[in-house]
């Protein structure tokens, strides 16, 4: 009862502190004449409920696709049919064709951040306190409580100021999140509808694909491809076929309907830099992956076509996250298959073809389900992810929210984990690996003392840097200057988080130990 109690007051304070951030800024406010991410949510709506299906993902004289055109799989349209349809019953303005573009308003802007609001209470924050309860029953170590974890991953600031905030919707990642809690019970048909609906709300669910298929694979081969294992694989990809089938039905009524819907969910011909597109010159990119910080040195886009482009990205997002697969199809367990849902995100994140600063969370929301695991890393983690946003959230006026948010969640994990004494090399999951350098590497003994000051200059230089971001003015020369520091520094970090999460992965001996869970 008393863990009722308190799981109840921690998700009052995530709504709390969620609300609170809503009543300021979002993207694109009173900012014509494309306003921002939150104009193209009501444009959808508007776009979804006077036009056919069959006009949705086409450019018509009713539907520019130059203005916001729908870019996202069936749920998400579907989603926003289903907001507009209320807000009709409301204010038919707020969704009138033509008329209601850039529509700004007081009570308007109250609905937008309801619907939102009721999305991460009907589907995110539950799934969240039900992973949190399921801890107790896989955890076989002295872990945090679970009222502590729970208030950790809900007051995560990068996802309350992406979603409610700047504005977005957190079903996709919250439809993942119940897709990974049905797999931690064994439930593999559940939690592979969970995610096909993610993948079917926004595709870039896809940097979360190859896990969830490596692992459903790894446990059809545990149990024999001649016997029980081969009726699973059945059972599976029929329910995948099913749920993409009923998703999709309305424009499985010709060819040229999925071909124009896929054309709009991967329009390839835009070209590496996806993110830049909008950029005022001269040309900068504010994204934190390997691209666009190479960029800054070598003109990428100027000496590499876009065809060349897309095959060298492929090419080095699928090395980077083969050896991970590799390890989790052989030796599938629900540990592995956490970690390696953040090591291949973040490849995807680093390496792969139009990337959006917002993708980041892709990553992030994997990390904070490992967070009783590795706290420390955990939480250094989700702090430069959140930075790594900062030309974003500054755009949209959110310095202060930022600020604050940052400081309650390092307060927060610093009290729930004691993360600075988190630091030993066991601590880190590092002692296989450590053992395997064990007389070549002298070091690792002042290893904590390291990792706790390199936190602490990490942290610095992330506090020095946004305060400079939001009050001083750069040189005339370079403009950019902020921007560009901010996503250098932060792809710097990441680039050393994925080496470690793949040290950890590779070098895990607990795999093999929880493969009996799988079986």
């Amino acid at each position: 009862m008393e863990k009722w109690s308190l799981m109840t007051i921690t998700v009052l304070l995530a709504l709390t502190v969620r609300w609170t951030v809503s009543l300021g800024s979002y993207s694109g406010a009173g900012k014509p004449p494309m306003y921002g991410d939150y104009e193209a949510q009501r444009h959808w709506q508007e776009v979804t409920y006077n036009l056919p299906i069959r006009q949705w993902y086409f450019n018509t004289s009713d539907n520019n696709l130059l203005y916001w055109g729908l870019d996202y799989p069936p749920l998400t349209a579907y989603h926003s049919f289903l907001c507009a349809y209320i807000a009709k019953l409301i204010n038919p303005d707020w969704i009138a064709l033509h008329t209601s573009r850039g529509y700004e308003s007081q009570p308007h802007k109250l609905f937008m951040r309801t619907t939102v609001f009721v999305a991460d209470l009907l589907v995110y924050i539950p799934a969240v306190i039900l992973y949190c309860f399921s801890l107790k029953e896989t955890s076989t170590k002295k872990k945090a409580s679970i009222w502590g974890v729970a208030l950790c991953i809900l007051l995560y600031p990068g996802l309350i100021l992406i979603d409610h905030g700047h504005f977005q919707y957190p079903l996709s990642l919250g439809f993942a999140l119940w897709g990974i809690l049905c797999l931690s019970y064994d439930w593999d048909l559940l939690g592979s509808v969970a995610f096909c609906l993610a993948l079917n709300y926004k595709q870039m669910e896809l940097y979360h694909s190859l896990p969830f298929f490596c692992y459903l694979l790894g446990k059809c081969f545990k149990k024999g491809l001649k016997g029980k294992g081969l009726v699973l694989l059945t059972k599976i990809a029929g329910t995948v076929v099913v749920s993409f089938a009923v998703c999709w039905l309305p424009f499985c009524t010709d060819m040229a309907q999925i071909m124009q819907v896929l054309r709009r969910l991967f329009p390839i011909d835009r070209g590496l830099f996806e993110a830049c597109m909008f950029s005022s010159p001269p040309p900068c990119c504010k994204l934190a992956n390997i691209w666009c910080s190479l960029s800054v040195l070598i003109k990428i886009k100027n000496i590499v076509s876009p065809q060349t482009q897309l095959k060298l990205s492929f090419a080095v997002t699928f090395l980077s996250l083969l050896p991970t697969c590799i390890k989790l199809t052989v030796q599938p367990s629900l540990r592995g298959f956490k970690f390696a849902l953040v090591s291949c995100a973040l490849s995807f994140f680093l390496f792969s073809f139009q990337v959006h600063e917002k993708s980041i969370l892709l990553v992030s929301v994997p990390v904070c389900l490992i967070i009783n695991e590795i706290p420390f890393m955990a939480t250094w983690f989700l702090l430069v992810s959140t930075f790594s946003m900062l030309p974003l959230l500054l755009k949209d006026g959110l310095l202060l929210p930022y600020a604050v948010t940052m400081l309650a969640f390092l307060s927060v994990c610093a009290a729930s984990f004691s993360i600075f004494e988190k630091t030993s090399a066991e601590d880190l999951q590092l002692k296989p690996f450590s053992l395997s350098l064990k007389g070549y590497v002298s070091w690792f003994k002042s290893f904590p003392k390291i990792v706790r000051s390199l936190f602490l200059l990490s942290v610095t230089l992330m506090g020095v840097l946004s305060l400079a971001s939001a009050a001083v003015s750069p040189p005339q020369r370079l403009p950019d200057l902020f921007p560009l520091s901010v996503s250098v520094i932060s792809c710097l970090h990441f680039l050393l988080f994925l080496v470690y999460f793949n040290v950890v992965i590779l070098w895990d001996s607990k795999n093999s130990r929880s493969q009996k869970k799988t079986s």
